[in-house]
């Protein structure tokens, strides 16, 4: 008798940074899986697997079960491709001893293309911001998808790109639109060397020639499907991932706005790709967390810890670049809860870096609370979907609070259950290092 198929969709709770990428390639492993969904977001993502003999890649569009010889990688209609990254990120695995990677991609045809004149006008805006950055990644994506909502006749999809009279056109006119947007940006940053390779890709006539016969070479490599496709897909296997990128706290509707990405970071994309395929298995939603807080960039983080950022260095998430400083705080259930209500139905969670526990003064401060002189706050509440004016009132919450903690004495075992607990939710997984060897099933509620 043939087994139920699984699916399993993987969505980060926080800021970002808790571990997908790691928790795909264990997924993958363990659960025998033969293809991974990504469902939102773009070259941006930076999902770092590390294999038990030593090897090291940072996911950005290919999947990260990619490790695992014979996985499918699916890039959704949803996600953002940037082809030149891709190109270059399949040599970095090939380099890496992966093999077969274009014939195992498939790519939505209705996926948006993040092209160089996005994201140099998404850098020149974040310089033009001073001090007010709102923490962007550089790669565009904001940008790109601004473009699609205002200027929809004028988005570039993945189906385009073998028609070189139709990228062509786009190509051009998004460079004009980009210069005309940003005439006064422009003006103000002529000077400013910081800016000087971005105004030269906006200003070069023979860029857009250039970027069309590479992206019609890569749409001759590339196998551009249509979206009933990933139907079959999930067909051939009896387990499939979906892999989200950034963070629930990030969202772009129930984010802490401005401070956001332009992407559904919750799990509403993967469910409406797993019901658009038709797909009558199990479908299991696993919310991911690290053991303590952290906040890649700009933007409020009311648990902030100078002295736990200095004790607890993260070597695969540097300071500096587009997005700044990568910051740490203790757990905060505040914001975890927030995360929980608006992601949508959230099965089971796992609790990553629990090694670095060790790490961390004891007793262990967990936040259960903000207070902003007489008033105290405890939950979020969510707002109206699609109401930024809403999400940046819930901003102002994080601001010039100050946390009240809770202390979990005992050991790791006593810390879970505390959080298992408090959010009302089973931790089924447990990360205590950067390999699949490390981490573990607290209870096989996913075996399928």
């Amino acid at each position: 008798m043939s087994r139920v198929r699984t699916t399993t969709i993987v969505t980060d709770l926080g800021f970002g940074d808790a571990g997908k990428g790691g928790m795909v390639d264990y997924l993958t492993r363990s659960r025998e899986a033969g293809l991974v969904v990504r469902f939102n977001g773009g070259s941006q993502a930076a999902h770092n697997v590390v294999t038990a003999d030593g090897r090291h890649h940072a996911f950005h569009q290919f999947g990260s079960g990619s490790f695992v010889p014979g996985v499918r990688t699916h890039l959704s209609r949803f996600m953002l491709i940037n082809p030149l990254l891709l190109t270059y990120e399949a040599s970095d695995l090939q380099k890496l001893g992966v093999t077969g990677l274009y014939e195992l991609l498939t790519i939505d045809r209705e996926a948006l293309v993040i092209t160089p004149y996005h994201q140099a006008a998404n850098r020149l805006r974040e310089l033009a911001r001073g001090y007010d950055r709102h923490g962007t990644c550089g790669h565009g994506v904001g940008e790109t998808m601004a473009d699609a909502l205002t200027h929809p006749q004028g988005a570039l999809q993945v189906g385009n790109l073998a028609s070189p009279t139709t990228t062509l056109r786009i190509l051009e006119s998004t460079r004009q639109r980009k210069l005309n947007e940003l005439a006064g940006i422009i003006a103000g940053l002529r000077n400013d060397p910081r800016a000087a390779h971005d105004l030269e890709t906006l200003h070069d006539t023979k860029l857009s020639g250039e970027v069309c016969a590479f992206y019609q070479a890569f749409a001759r490599h590339v196998t551009i499907v249509d979206a009933e496709y990933l139907g079959e897909l999930m067909g051939t296997t009896e387990h499939t991932v979906f892999e989200g990128a950034q963070g629930v706290l990030l969202d772009e509707w129930r984010g802490f706005h401005p401070y956001t990405t332009w992407s559904t970071t919750t799990f509403a994309n993967a469910d409406q790709l797993i019901s658009e395929a038709g797909f009558n298995g199990t479908v299991w939603h696993l919310g991911l967390l690290r053991a303590y807080a952290t906040r890649h960039g700009a933007g409020p983080f009311v648990t902030e810890d100078p002295l736990l950022t200095a004790a607890i260095p993260d070597y695969h998430n540097e300071n500096g670049g587009w997005q700044g400083t990568f910051r740490v705080g203790h757990f905060d259930l505040v914001t975890a809860r927030y995360a929980l209500k608006v992601a949508g139905s959230t099965d089971a969670l796992a609790i990553t870096c629990l090694d670095r526990l060790a790490q961390m003064p004891r007793p262990w401060r967990v936040c259960t609370s903000y207070r902003r002189g007489d008033q105290v706050i405890d939950r979020l509440v969510p707002g109206p979907y699609m109401d930024l004016d809403y999400q940046t009132t819930l901003t102002g919450q994080l601001c010039n609070t100050t946390p009240h903690y809770d202390e979990v004495s005992g050991d790791e075992s006593d810390y879970v259950k505390y959080l298992e607990t408090h959010l009302g939710l089973p931790i089924i997984f447990g990360s205590h290092g950067v390999t699949a060897q490390d981490k573990c099933d607290f209870v096989t509620l996913l075996q399928g």
